[in-house]
């Protein structure tokens, strides 16, 4: 007899605790083998296929495209074993001690220290079922029953954020799971005693009412509201202030066809940039670093991983080349293109989008000369780069017509003073100018 696995949306890692139905790749019916992808869902992070730890066939689905998920919430059931053809009708759902790859996602896994136990399966049509009435258990806000200093008994990420986002105390909750887990319903249930407290009505959103007819609405989500959410944080966050240089590429330029014609792999403007702002961070490390706000310190960080601005159908993304300090331009210019072709296809991972200590931003691609970034929060600074263009420039006390860029360096003021930050932004413009100023530290 078969056994009807049910496979749920994984730990997508990175925090992430939900993510949007982009398009199935199975349809109810097909046989899946372990490890396949079944579905491909959006983050706020990256797009992502997820395999099925489960070789079978296919029994329901749950979610129709663009439906948003919590992490946890069931995706397929699959029916695995003698007889998988005819378990589409069957009732039960069994979650073996030994079953599945254990090879899908982050955080994701066959846990082997689980027994055996059967539940109901939904149809894939119903609805999830609703969340069980308040527990007895849960303390009015009025005078709630604080836990004692220890580990808060919650399992889940997305009851975690639930009760952040609401300003609810964990520790004055009694869960009413297992061993006093704390459930989401718990947390749903402090949320409505909190309700009937009596309040002033608030007002309807004034922006509802003032749209015009015909106006489009859209939502911000996904990728487009993680980077909604990350600049305005910037915004709120950091104490920003912009400088800026023009200088002369002419000889960069000189130098990078020089490079490429002495044969090899070819050489990018972009490789060579960054390898002189990797050797400007080591010449002034505050600007490597980020704030700590809860310990009210400024951290050095030790290695450079080099975000850089990239623009796709799906918005502004911001890969990052790891220890970018430890790479030559050849290395760079490879990498560069790696992460520019996986976001062009959308298939970066959430860890290349995470973990970068310095921006470079060439919006120059876009054929304008200036700019004014907002920084890549939690970082300090970003470099950005104008289009190199001929303009006439004075060279050697004539007016030539010159390869000029214009750098613009915005930095956290927490970190650093106008000193540091007018420092680094002229040796960057020195090695444009002069590209042997880098011999010094090659």
């Amino acid at each position: 007899m078969a056994q009807v696995m049910e496979f749920k949306l994984p730990d997508l890692g990175e925090g992430l605790t939900e993510a949007e139905i982009v398009r199935w790749l199975v349809a109810v019916g097909d046989v899946v083998a372990v490890d396949q992808p079944v579905v491909e869902v959006e983050t706020a992070k990256a797009m992502v296929e997820v395999p099925c730890p489960y070789g079978g066939v296919v029994t329901a689905r749950f979610g129709e495209e663009g439906t948003e998920l919590p992490v946890g919430a069931p995706l397929i059931t699959v029916a695995v074993g003698a007889g998988a053809g005819d378990a589409a009708g069957a009732g039960t759902v069994q979650e073996p001690e030994e079953s599945g790859s254990g090879n899908v996602l982050v955080g994701y896994g066959t846990d082997h220290s689980r027994t055996a136990r059967r539940r109901r399966v939904r149809p894939a049509s119903a609805a999830p079922a609703p969340a069980p009435a308040a527990p007895a258990a849960v303390a009015a806000p009025a005078a709630p029953a604080v836990r004692p200093a220890g580990p808060v008994p919650v399992i889940s990420p997305l009851v975690r954020k639930l009760a952040r986002d609401n300003g609810i105390d964990l520790r004055a909750l009694t869960g009413s799971g297992p061993d006093g887990l704390i459930l989401r319903a718990d947390v749903e249930a402090a949320l409505r005693a909190q309700a009937a407290v009596p309040a002033a009505p608030a007002a309807a959103p004034a922006t509802a009412a003032a749209a015009p007819a015909g106006a489009e609405r859209i939502p911000l989500k996904g990728l487009r509201g993680a980077v909604a959410d990350k600049l305005s944080r910037s915004r709120r966050e950091i104490p920003d202030a912009t400088c800026w240089v023009d200088a002369d590429a002419t000889e960069l330029m000189a130098a990078r066809a020089a490079m490429n014609a002495a044969g090899g792999p070819k050489v990018s403007v972009l490789a060579l940039l960054a390898r002189i702002c990797t050797a400007a961070l080591a010449r002034y490390p505050e600007l490597n670093s980020t704030v700590d706000l809860a310990a009210n310190e400024i951290v050095r960080l030790p290695s450079v991983h080099l975000g850089f601005a990239a623009q796709t159908e799906r918005g502004l993304v911001v890969p990052v080349v790891r220890d970018a300090h430890e790479r030559s331009a050849e290395s760079l210019t490879a990498e560069f293109a790696r992460l520019t072709e996986l976001a062009r296809t959308g298939k970066l991972a959430p860890s290349d989008l995470t973990g970068g200590t310095f921006t470079l931003n060439n919006y120059g691609v876009f054929g304008v000369d200036g700019s004014t970034p907002i920084i890549n929060h939690p970082e300090a600074a970003m470099l950005g780069v104008g289009r190199i263009t001929p303009k006439p420039w004075v060279h050697r006390g004539e007016l030539a017509v010159r390869q000029v860029v214009q750098l613009s360096f915005t930095f956290d003021h927490r970190v650093c003073d106008g000193g540091t930050a007018g420092g680094f932004l002229r040796y960057v413009a020195d090695c444009v100018e002069n590209p042997a100023v880098l011999l010094r530290t090659l």
